[in-house]
């Protein structure tokens, strides 16, 4: 066997055990709560209908935007669990601005899309700043920042918003500040977001930063060894406060594909969680610009595929959220797994070599 071929089986074997544990841990829930997995599997890789193939496509790109945003403070060493209030306050932001038509056309939507950058990063920058001058965890801060945000948005958008019955929003945007999607099937199955192009701009300039640019090795050296990157001349503090920047500003752009694509206003329409999702994908891709893509296309297929579970069986929708977090730890686990065995083999390899030497 070649050395190539041994590193790319290495490759594959940690998410063939992650994807192998889902698979029976998912099992074992569903039959211990009376149904068949059977009736699971067949329903989540049966062929999707057209609807739901386009919303796949466009859940995966705003997904995996959250998960670059996710990756960049991870690479740095830094948990930004900050997304979900970072990209829901600069989503009102841009909404509203959008929405009161300052601008037409292509000015307001990249305006918006400025002012979505802007907001999200300063709000991560909070976090930043207090890390870098007051040592406080951004863990503990971004967590705090999030409840902060979503009660902010809440309140502004209660007291300013466009109520309509029961339902509050921003102003709706106007039909010349909408970008025209890509309907692949019937009008009826709806278009593929026009913004969903930022997912890939964002994935091939992820890329480009960290392989390609002297910041991105420094965010590299800096996230594996503060230590030895300040004896480089690295300033890890200077490092720590660009990083929460550049992860809050991407965090921004998050729901912008949805709010030009369809939503037209920050409110009902406007969808929550996709923070935590860009974590859990960003940990499932190993921070790696293809690995997450994988990632966050399995995370919008299952959650997209589960609406079928309502029709097709009697099993919750919610069971795919439980495929989903076990996928999550089982990938972690497994990586850990995995290296800890390719050492040894290589000690093993090396002590060979020695003894026939």
């Amino acid at each position: 066997m070649t050395t190539r071929v041994k590193a790319i089986g290495m490759a594959l074997l940690a998410p063939a055990i992650a994807v192998l544990v889902a698979v029976i841990a998912t099992s074992a829930v569903i039959l211990a709560v009376g149904s068949a997995p059977g009736d699971f599997w067949s329903a989540m890789f049966s062929n999707p209908l057209p609807r739901i193939k386009v919303n796949v496509v466009n859940q995966t790109a705003i997904i995996y935007i959250s998960a670059v945003a996710a990756a960049i403070g991870f690479r740095m060493g830094l948990f930004n669990i900050g997304i979900e209030g970072q990209y829901t306050i600069a989503s009102f932001a841009a909404a509203s601005f959008a929405g009161a038509a300052y601008l037409s056309g292509f000015a307001n939507i990249a305006v918006t899309l400025l002012i979505a950058i802007v907001v999200g990063a300063a709000w991560a920058g909070i976090a930043g700043l207090l890390k870098v001058t007051r040592g406080v965890s951004e863990v503990i801060s971004t967590i705090m920042l999030n409840s902060i945000a979503i009660t902010m948005a809440g309140y502004l958008l209660n007291r300013y918003g466009v109520h309509e019955g029961n339902t509050v929003h921003t102003t709706k945007l106007s039909g010349d500040s909408k970008v025209t999607g890509w309907a692949p099937f019937e009008p009826r199955d709806g278009q593929v977001w026009g913004l969903a192009v930022l997912a890939i701009v964002i994935g091939i300039g992820f890329w480009v930063l960290l392989n390609k640019t002297r910041f991105g090795f420094d965010l590299r050296a800096s996230g594996q060894s503060e230590t030895a990157a300040l004896a480089s001349g690295i300033n890890p503090k200077r490092m720590v406060l660009i990083s929460m920047l550049l992860s809050g500003a991407i965090a921004g752009l998050i729901w912008m594909p949805a709010y030009f694509g369809g939503a037209g206003s920050y409110g009902t329409a406007f969808q929550g969680g996709l923070g935590f999702t860009g974590l859990a994908v960003a940990l499932l891709g190993r921070n790696s610009p293809l690995g997450m893509f994988f990632g966050a296309v399995l995370f919008a297929y299952l959650t997209a595929q589960s609406n079928t579970l309502t029709f097709g069986s009697d099993i919750s929708p919610s069971i795919v959220e439980i495929t989903q977090g076990v996928a999550v730890l089982a990938v972690v686990i497994a990586y850990e797994v995995v290296r800890r065995w390719r050492s040894r083999l290589e000690q093993r390899q090396v002590a060979r070599e020695l003894v026939a030497a």
